[in-house]
């Protein structure tokens, strides 16, 4: 008999938590064990469930999926983590796989797509939404177009929460780190992405999928 496979369950919608708890469990390998409701609570989780996969959303209100999956590696780097998400950008993938992340799957792709990132997790593989690797294989022979390819997956993190509208004194909370370090960042994507303004910057988000417009 297979050994069963733990799931940890991160999204902020309860409906979308009970609808991947079933798709998870139509699998008689894979029981959902606990479920958290923000990146916080699954850090939290995580140390007191230790499951053998994390299943968790990209976009969360606080520190983010990206933040979390970060810390979560950082503390425990044999962790397995299944990024499942509304965005099928390159750069939200890209960054959750420098974070460590096991697969990188799309919510709006094939049912069986999540089953599979979590088996290939097990094992020690990655998995990508056939959107997703088709979206990072098109960038990659573009030439890299998209500006946001040039920022790394902490400016990223900052880059998406400025566009969302939080200020310095709140992305410095959610992420851990000073105020100072925190306006550094803000002005170094300025200058790496030619940004005159707020406004420029959001403009930039929507463009690249970085937010809903």
């Amino acid at each position: 008999m297979s050994k069963l496979i733990r799931v940890l369950l991160t999204d902020d919608h309860a409906v979308v938590r009970a609808g991947v708890r079933r798709l998870l469990e139509q699998y008689s390998g894979i029981e959902v064990v606990a479920e958290a409701e923000s990146g916080e609570q699954a850090y939290q989780m995580y140390a007191e469930c230790l499951p053998s996969v994390l299943v968790m959303d990209v976009s969360m209100p606080g520190m983010g999926g990206l933040e979390s999956l970060r810390r979560i590696m950082h503390r425990y780097p044999s962790a397995k983590v299944v990024m499942f998400s509304m965005h099928a950008t390159p750069a939200f993938a890209r960054h959750a796989l420098e974070y460590g992340a096991s697969g990188y799957v799309v919510k709006t792709g094939d049912t069986d797509d999540l089953v599979n990132a979590v088996l290939d997790a097990v094992k020690g593989k990655s998995y990508l939404s056939a959107e997703v690797a088709h979206n990072l294989a098109l960038q990659g022979k573009s030439g890299g177009e998209d500006p946001t390819q040039k920022l790394t997956a902490r400016e990223f993190e900052v880059f998406r929460l400025l566009a969302e509208g939080r200020v310095v004194e709140e992305i410095a909370i959610l992420l851990n780190i000073s105020q100072k370090t925190a306006s550094n960042y803000q002005t170094t994507l300025k200058q790496k992405l030619g940004l005159t303004s707020p406004v420029s910057l959001v403009r930039m988000a929507i463009r690249y999928g970085v937010i809903e417009g």
